[in-house]
Order: C-alpha cells, then structure tokens, then sequence
C-alpha cells in the first residue's frame, strides 16, 4: 500500500480503495501496513470483508520499528509494534511481517545498537513463531542497509532464538542509498529471503533521496529506473525462493498511473525469468 502514500495523503484513497485498486489492476494479493491505519478496531473487520469480496489473499503486513533507543522502555515499545503485526497479520491470514531494525541517531554507534537489535528481534521472532507467523527484516536505513547486515543480524537472532522465524526482506532500491549494487546484496541475503520488495530508482541530481556517498536517487517506475530487476529476480529464483515480490513504487508520479505501468513491467520481468528456466 505503500506505494499509494501520496494519495493517502491527499485525501484521494483509504483502505478500502486501496483494495479496489490493487484488484483492478490485477494485483495478486496486497500488503498492509500498520501506517495506514487510523483506527484499527473500527478499520480491520471491513477491510478483510473488502478482500474477501475482491477475492484478494493479504499475505503481508508490515510494521515500521526502529530499535534504535537508549531507553529500555521505548526498545520494548518497538517490540509491542512488532507483536501488533504479527497480530494483524494471523487476523488476515498473512504469512510475513516485514521488520525494520532501525536508523543510527546522533550519539549511537552501530555496535552499541547491534545488541538491541538482536534481542528486540529474538523476542519478537518468538511471538511470531509460536503464531506461524515469519519476520521479515527490511534493508532500510544503516543499521541494516547493506547485505551483510542483514546477515548479521538475521544469523545472530537464530543463533540467539534457536529457530528461523526471522528472515530478510530484500528491498531491491534501497541498497542503492548505502552505495551497494543491488545484485551484489540480494545475492548475499538470498539465502534468508521470505519476501521481496520490488523497487527501482533511477539516479538523478535532484534526487529526494541521497546515499551516503552522497549520490541522488529518485523513485521510478518499476522498469525504468537503474536496478537490474531482472538480475535480481534471477539470483532470487536460482535460491529457491517461493516468497512474495511485493510492488512498492516511491516515485512522485500519479501513482494511479503509474502504479498501473509499474505492476505490468514487473509482471514482465518475472514472467521473462519463469519463461527462461522453463
């Protein structure tokens, strides 16, 4: 969903437009997120009503924590957002709920944030495991934006749980903003992968977002942007993965339109994989 932040905003769509759109434009299935929500108890029973009407599975939910705190009280806060997903996710019958593990603030080193990380994560895997439900941990941000962190922290936590309720979310644009080529990283987590957000960005001096070498992006449509998809998409399939691709433009497009362009080019690319191992 969001991929139509934008007209969330503006007032032009709320949950259940969200369903009716991603039908209409031949979506598969929809990831939720708990962003969206203003009232859950009131929001939630029609929701999935909408879905099942739509005939559309939700098997993702998404949540967005950040265990970047010095205050133990606000990690076990960040671990509460992730047993709310996991929650949501068992209500509508989703499989994964994607995790983040956080953002460096000033004054905080990664390894001082490692450890919180680790056993906010270890907690939070066990809930979801006793609900049969897998975590999924984001590239996002510099805690874990590059591949190797990603590793690191999902090996740490299955050493630490003793199970493999965490995995990785490979999020094919954002390995761009820590300056790392996106084959090179997807190939490095493929083997924790249980989803995977498909995502382009196209490098341009005006970028609304800028790596930390310093470099511009912005969001395109899926297809059009810099990220070898396909290779991706390749790398992934060759591992065994049987998780969802989850369509996520951040463009600044209508994404009505181009929301519609994004989902046929990355049907395209998946089926150009599926027809060559064939």
């Amino acid at each position: 969903m969001w991929s139509y932040v934008r007209a969330v905003q503006s007032g032009d769509m709320n949950l259940i437009g969200f369903v009716q759109e991603a039908k209409s434009i031949g979506a598969f299935g929809v990831e939720l997120l708990d962003f969206f929500y203003k009232d859950p108890v009131s929001e939630r029973d029609s929701v999935k009503d909408e879905l099942a009407a739509a005939g559309l599975p939700c098997p993702l939910f998404s949540v967005a924590n950040n265990f970047a705190k010095v205050s133990e009280r606000d990690r076990a806060a960040q671990v509460d957002k992730i047993k709310f997903g996991v929650d949501e996710a068992a209500f509508f019958g989703a499989k994964t709920v994607r995790v983040f593990a956080g953002d460096l603030s000033e004054g905080l080193t990664y390894g001082q944030v490692f450890s919180w990380v680790v056993d906010g994560l270890s907690e939070a895997s066990d809930y979801a495991r006793d609900r049969d439900v897998r975590l999924a941990l984001e590239n996002h941000g510099q805690l874990a934006g590059r591949g190797s962190q990603v590793c690191d922290i999902v090996q740490a936590v299955r050493d630490k749980s003793g199970h493999d309720a965490l995995g990785a979310n490979p999020d094919t644009g954002n390995f761009l903003l820590v300056d790392q080529d996106s084959e090179e990283a997807v190939r490095e987590v493929a083997q924790f992968a249980y989803m995977c957000h498909f995502k382009d960005f196209g490098a341009d001096g005006s970028g609304v977002f800028r790596s930390l070498q310093g470099n511009c992006f912005k969001g395109t449509v899926i297809g059009e942007g810099k990220v070898d998809l396909e290779g991706c998409v390749r790398i992934l399939t060759d591992s065994g993965f049987d998780g969802w691709f989850s369509l996520e433009y951040e463009g600044h497009g209508d994404p009505r339109k181009e929301v519609r362009i994004s989902m046929d080019n990355a049907r395209s690319i998946v089926a150009k994989v599926q027809e060559s191992d064939d």
